[in-house]
């Protein structure tokens, strides 16, 4: 097992995702990219208009 395959060992252990079906899997990924694209843009946009201030 090289070391990315590792990750998403550790990352589907972590959260449970071993036992998910991989509908199920596939679509909680989908929400954890959504959610994170969410924080970064904002962030990203708030830490902009804190910069021009």
């Amino acid at each position: 097992m090289n070391w990315v395959q590792r990750k998403i060992y550790l990352y589907n252990v972590t959260f449970g995702l071993f036992m998910l079906d991989w509908w199920e899997r596939y679509l909680f990924n989908t929400l954890v990219i959504v959610l994170m694209w969410f924080i970064f843009y904002n962030g990203f946009r708030h830490a902009n208009e804190f910069a021009k201030r």
